[in-house]
């Protein structure tokens, strides 16, 4: 339907508002519990963030995401630190660690690869406290080139590795192999399941999602006592990006690219991982899709031989809950699943299979990882991770559990 200038002239004549008189129902921007800023980052841009028991906040920076986090001599870059103020870190478990001797590249092959050290940190992609309030640290082993360009990792980067909190020393390490953490695969998330009767070794287990661009994603199951680790779910719909996939962050569509190589869509697989309270279950879904899927735990623990048809027949997909990144679960059994295209972080609650918001807020820009902690409280970073030009700073904020939740508790 055209309107002419005369159609307007004559409904304005004949009593219709002026158009700035007219109030039209609007977005709010802004539903459920009051953000509070816990950390401004005005130095590295970060991914992770964990809480333990005491209150003691850790994050990480990680090389194979923004060049600018690659360690190459200079003491103001380190993959790990723990906050010290509202606007500073420091590098953790030492700054030592932290700068592998000769950079975290590698310029003796051809072409250059990321650095192999076992007891250094390469590019760490995620930090979590465990039940037993231990820091655990997932280093990818990939950093990016000084040109953007994502490189292959070697035997001895790719490594999971725990750090007692009280003395501030690694207690474990455990390197993967290269036929479970390829050289392109990017470890992105990890949980912990330690109750005793899930493995041999007591010690219990840990989940974590590979969600590499090149296509070999699947979830990395990791025994924590004997530090075997295998894959399941590889190359299945559930931990693959979808086709053509693209997200809009405040309006705007979000393309990829590695370099200076051509823009494409998406191609991230399996990102956002969380367990169920009672570890039953395992929550997961890829960076470039907007479904969830669930599959239980005993068949990602499975070994036999057909463990794997098990693995990919149980998995369910639970629908759809926005474009996210991290996930969390609460006390109650509530997840927490980022909707990055509407700023905000929306709860699945496996009860009742219903999909709802928490929180949004207009600085939400995308909600990269949250982590529940004991003091009843959601953190979450906000980290602007698919804008071309990052302002800082970044955010670390918190929101209050509802129904009095809290972290969840250490099960034997």
């Amino acid at each position: 339907m055209r309107f002419t200038v005369q159609a307007i002239a004559i409904a304005t004549a004949t009593g219709y508002a002026a158009a700035k008189d007219i109030n039209f129902l609007s977005d709010p921007g802004v539903y459920g519990p009051k953000l509070e800023v816990v950390h401004a980052y005005y130095g590295q841009w970060p991914t992770g963030v964990t809480v333990s028991s005491t209150g003691r906040i850790f994050s990480n920076f990680p090389g194979g995401l923004d060049k600018s986090n690659v360690y190459n001599g200079s003491n103001n870059v380190f993959q790990v630190g723990e906050h010290t103020s509202l606007t500073e870190e420091v590098a953790y478990p030492s700054l030592e660690m932290n700068h592998p001797p000769g950079g975290a590249i590698n310029y003796t092959t051809t072409p250059p690869t990321s650095a192999n050290y076992q007891d250094y940190l390469i590019g760490v992609q995620s930090v979590v406290i465990d039940a037993l309030d231990r820091l655990w640290i997932l280093d990818t082993g990939r950093v990016q080139s000084p040109d953007g360009v994502l490189l292959l990792a070697s035997y001895g980067g790719p490594k999971l590795v725990g750090v007692n909190l009280k003395t501030n020393k690694v207690f474990k390490t455990i390197v993967f192999p290269p036929d479970v953490a390829y050289a392109d695969s990017y470890l992105n998330d990890v949980r912990f399941d330690l109750r005793s009767s899930v493995t041999k070794s007591g010690q219990g287990v840990a989940y974590i999602a590979d969600s590499s661009s090149q296509g070999r994603n699947a979830i990395i199951v990791v025994d924590l006592g004997t530090g075997e680790s295998w894959r399941h779910l590889g190359l299945t719909n559930s931990v693959r990006g979808e086709s053509q996939f693209i997200s809009f962050i405040w309006g705007q569509p979000t393309y990829y690219s590695e370099g200076s190589g051509p823009l494409s869509t998406n191609p991230t697989g399996s990102d956002g991982i969380t367990l169920s309270a009672d570890s039953e279950t395992l929550y997961f879904g890829p960076f470039a899709s907007r479904y969830m899927y669930s599959v239980p735990t005993v068949r990602l623990r499975d070994r036999s031989q057909t463990s794997e048809l098990l693995a990919q027949q149980s998995v369910v997909n639970l629908g759809q809950k926005g474009a996210s990144d991290g996930f969390e679960t609460d006390s109650n059994n509530l997840i927490y699943v980022g909707n990055n295209e509407l700023n905000s972080i929306n709860i699945f609650n496996p009860a009742n299979g219903t999909t709802y918001p928490f929180v949004r807020d207009p600085r939400i820009n995308w909600v990269d990882t949250m982590s529940a902690a004991t003091d009843g409280y959601l953190y979450f970073t906000s980290n602007q991770l698919l804008e071309s030009n990052k302002i800082r700073p970044f955010g670390l904020f918190r929101a209050p559990l509802p129904n009095k939740a809290t972290k969840v508790p250490y099960k034997p």
